[in-house]
C-alpha cells in the first residue's frame, strides 16, 4: 500500500488536471452553470417537505441551542451530506468504465481517476455547505465558533466514500449489473439513516444489539454530526468523532487495498 499510496502522489498532476477537467465540464454551456449543483438538493427538500411536513405532519425538532424549527431547514442539513456521500459513491461506478480508453492505453496511477472525482464532488458540496451555514446563520444558529469542525468532518467524509467508491469502481468493472444493483443498495441506505426523519423516533422502538447496528451506522453518525454543527450550533459528540475517524481511515485504507489488488487486471477486463 505505501507503494500505492507513493504512486499517487507522483501522479499528482494529473490528479489536479483531472479534477479541474470536470470542474470545467460539469456545467459547461449551461445558463444557471453551477446554481445547478443546489438544484437537486432543494428540490429533494422541496418535495420532502411538502410529502412529510405538510401531508404527514412530520415536525423538526428544536435546534439545541439554535433553536430553529424550521423542517425544510432540518432536512436540508441532512440532504447534504448524505447527496454528497449518493454523488462519490455514483460517480465511483463509472470512474474506471467511462475511461476505458485511458486506462487501456496509458499507464498512471488509476486511483486518481477516482480521487479527481471525489475533489471535484468536494468543491461542490463546500459550496452547498457554505450557502446552508448563511441561511442558518440568519434564522440564528450559532455555529460560527463550529466551523473548523464542519471541516474535519467534510474531511472525514470525503475520506469515507473515498473507500466505497475505490471498491465499487472495480466491482463495476468486473461485475457490470453492480451499477443497477447500487441503486437498490442507496435507497436501502438511505432509508435506514436518519435524513429525512428524527432518529429519537427510530431509538425510542428498537434496543440491543439493533439500536448499536443503527446508531453506529457511518452515515448514520455523519448526518447526526453535521446536524449537531450545522443545525443546533454546538460541537458533536466526541464518541461520534472518534469513531468516524476510524471507521473513515479504515475505510480509505480497504479501499486502497482492493483497488491495489485488482489494478492489474483492471485494463484486460476493460
Amino acid at each position: 500500500m505505501v507503494q500505492q499510496v507513493a504512486e499517487i502522489i507522483r501522479s499528482r498532476n494529473l490528479l489536479w488536471n483531472l479534477t479541474l477537467r470536470e470542474l470545467r465540464a460539469k456545467y459547461r454551456r449551461s445558463i444557471l452553470g453551477w446554481g445547478w449543483s443546489m438544484l437537486n438538493p432543494l428540490s429533494q427538500m422541496l418535495i420532502y417537505s411538502v410529502v412529510f411536513g405538510a401531508i404527514f405532519g412530520v415536525q423538526a425538532r428544536t435546534g439545541d441551542p439554535s433553536g430553529i424549527e424550521i423542517y425544510s431547514l432540518y432536512l436540508l442539513s441532512g440532504i447534504l451530506p448524505w447527496g454528497f456521500i449518493n454523488l462519490i459513491c455514483g460517480l465511483g461506478l463509472g470512474a474506471l468504465t467511462n475511461n476505458a480508453s485511458l486506462v487501456r492505453k496509458v499507464r498512471f496511477a488509476r486511483e486518481t481517476l477516482v480521487f479527481s472525482e471525489v475533489l471535484f464532488s468536494l468543491v461542490q458540496f463546500s459550496i452547498e455547505m457554505t450557502i446552508l451555514c448563511v441561511v442558518l446563520l440568519v434564522f440564528g444558529s450559532p455555529l460560527l465558533p463550529w466551523i473548523p469542525m464542519m471541516l474535519v468532518l467534510m474531511v472525514l467524509l470525503a475520506m469515507f466514500t473515498s473507500g466505497i467508491a475505490l471498491i465499487l469502481a472495480v466491482g463495476a468493472v468486473f461485475f457490470r449489473d453492480l451499477k443497477y444493483l447500487w441503486t437498490i443498495v442507496s435507497q436501502v441506505w438511505f432509508f435506514s439513516t436518519p435524513v429525512i426523519y428524527d432518529p429519537a423516533r427510530v431509538e425510542e422502538k428498537i434496543s440491543g444489539f439493533w439500536y448499536s447496528v443503527y446508531h453506529w451506522n457511518p452515515s448514520t453518525a455523519f448526518i447526526r454530526s453535521f446536524r449537531h454543527v450545522t443545525f443546533d450550533g454546538r460541537g458533536p459528540e466526541l464518541s461520534d468523532i472518534a469513531v468516524l475517524t476510524v471507521v473513515s481511515c479504515a475505510s480509505l485504507a480497504m479501499g486502497l487495498a482492493v483497488f491495489g489488488r485488482f489494478s492489474r487486471r483492471i485494463a484486460e477486463e476493460l
